[in-house]
């Protein structure tokens, strides 16, 4: 008798994994690998074979989940099936808070109080049959379907073997998946593993509002963090003109860099989004009435194929344009205020360094010592729960006080996380599956699959490879100051791994809202066929 084959199975399943609240960084995100593993071991292949069924540690009490059906010991050919099971949290449902978990009583609420909703979901509900929820769609749907799999797999079904990898923190920094790369890798050599490939079914994401149509993705967008450490000068707020506001630096680059359509990439018709905004703060810790002289300014910024030079260097331009424009507007004010305050305007010059700039010279005048003791005592601070982008920060910052005598100046530097863009669109058997699932899709459930390069969602299929050689990496590598000082990604491991990737996923909404939902229909009957046809296509011989 199966367990998780029928629609109602399936909707069970996924009610049941929404109901444990693994919001990352929760006590739930350690229970919750533990309730799969159980649910997995009740399956007769694993009672027999209990080796291929595991939980593996992350270092920092967290877990992620491996379960291997393997065809026969002579098979080497397997797919990898990833998925993630933390999600965010739920203050936006705000007095539905205590619902937002428990999936039926919430769609329950939601299909009650459609007339509150807005006219596209009310349509919608009038239409299809959804699910709300957190984690309905982003992706706990992906890991219940992906447990369907194995279920059929230790029947027998597909030529070739299936490892099932679920892994907590992608909603933050991935560590999950970055530590299982390496797990993979020695899983492989342990039981004979040749990967063929990585499946992922993160939900599709909509391109543009009310956008209906279905996606079938060959890649994951990437993204990196840049900031601005913004240096002044110090002078009270009576005498403005004797120093530099690094409030008002990091304002203008934020201007600069905000929505800069210059930085948005387009590769085969697909495009980046422009960069946003995600810290923008003084750094002063109380109030008085010395100007704020540090500030800071972080960004998101998604990549598909530019390479880190040409990042830097174009993040290090517009520094120096805002720079520049700094200094005009100073000059500009300070010789208005001449004609009310008689006094000789000073002019400001302002430096434009990369953290390894910045590094360099305090190594060269205070000493490897010195700064290795600010580095330490920063990194020791552990129990005040700063997280990686505090802990950047504050190094940046600390470095900059002890080099003042440089200000004022802007730094550039990289905060975690570091996502590296993944595409397989060249890839002969991605480039031959995809165009089989569109033609089947359309032959058998009258849908038109559209092929996208880039999931532009962020996924952790990020760390399955890497487009550039390590070499390439070492502009960001040498600006981002917790690298290897508490935050790294596997370069080695993901330059040897390097395995082909596709994701084919449910259709939800809204995700990361309090209409997070699922279409149910499409899920558990169209993707319920979708998927095992996919992987049969995968794992078949086409040398």
């Amino acid at each position: 008798m199966s367990k998780w084959q029928t629609k109602e199975q399936l909707l069970d399943l996924l009610c049941d994994l929404v109901k444990i609240p693994s919001v990352t960084g929760s006590s739930a995100e350690i229970k919750f690998p533990k309730h799969v593993h159980n649910e997995l071991s009740s399956l007769p292949y694993y009672q027999h074979h209990p080796e291929h069924l595991r939980l593996c540690p992350t270092g920092d009490g967290r877990e992620f989940l491996m379960a291997l059906v393997k065809k026969n010991e002579s098979v080497q050919n397997t797919v990898i099936l990833v998925s993630h099971f933390d999600v965010v949290d739920v203050e936006d449902y705000g007095l539905w808070k205590e619902s937002a978990f428990d999936a039926k009583q919430l769609t329950q609420l939601y299909y009650n109080h459609k007339d509150e909703l807005s006219p596209d979901i009310q349509q919608e509900l009038e239409t299809s049959e959804w699910l709300f929820g957190r984690g309905t769609m982003d992706m706990k749907c992906g890991l219940a379907m992906h447990m369907s799999i194995i279920e059929q797999a230790t029947s027998g079904t597909f030529d070739g073997n299936i490892l099932l990898l679920t892994v907590p923190d992608e909603e933050v920094n991935s560590i999950g998946m970055r530590k299982a790369v390496p797990a993979l890798l020695e899983f492989a050599e342990e039981n004979e593993l040749k990967y063929k490939a990585v499946l992922n079914s993160e939900s599709m994401f909509t391109r543009f509002p009310g956008d209906q149509n279905k996606y079938i993705y060959t890649g994951t967008i990437g993204k990196v963090l840049p900031g601005f450490l913004c240096y002044g000068q110090e002078t009270h707020v009576g005498e403005p003109f004797l120093g530099l506001n690094a409030n008002f630096m990091a304002s203008q680059l934020s201007s600069e860099l905000e929505l800069n359509t210059d930085f948005c990439e387009v590769v085969d018709g697909e495009a980046t989004p422009p960069p946003t905004n995600l810290i923008q703060k003084g750094l002063k810790k109380d109030y008085s009435v010395q100007i704020p002289h540090r500030a800071v300014t972080l960004f998101n910024l998604f990549v598909l194929e530019k390479q880190m030079d040409s990042i830097v260097q174009s993040l290090m331009d517009s520094a120096k344009t805002v720079a520049k424009n700094i200094e005009e507007t100073y000059s500009k004010h300070a010789k208005n205020y001449v004609q009310y305050e008689p006094y000789t305007p000073q002019n400001v010059n302002v430096r434009v360094l990369t953290y390894q700039d910045l590094l360099d010279y305090a190594i060269e005048k205070y000493g490897r010592e010195q700064v290795q003791k600010i580095e330490k005592r920063v990194l020791s601070q552990k129990e005040n729960h700063l997280d990686e982008r505090e802990y950047t920060i504050e190094l940046v910052d600390e470095l900059a006080i002890l080099c003042k005598e440089l200000a004022p100046m802007m730094i550039l530097f990289f905060a975690p996380p570091y996502y590296p863009a993944i595409c397989s669109r060249n890839h002969p058997l991605i480039k031959q599956v995809t165009t089989e699932m569109i033609d089947y899709a359309r032959q058998n459930h009258e849908i038109s699959l559209q092929k996208i390069n880039y999931f532009g969602g962020i996924s952790d299929l990020s760390y399955v490879g890497l487009q550039y050689p390590i070499t390439s990496l070492q502009p960001f590598v040498k600006n981002m100051p917790l690298w290897e000082k508490g935050y790294s990604v596997p370069l080695k491991e993901l330059e040897e791994f390097d395995v082909p990737v596709i994701n084919l996923g449910s259709v939800g909404k809204d995700a990361h809202q309090r209409t997070e939902r699922l279409d149910i229909t499409y899920t558990f009957e169209t993707l319920y066929d979708l998927l095992p046809t996919c992987i049969h296509k995968l794992l078949e011989n086409r040398e």
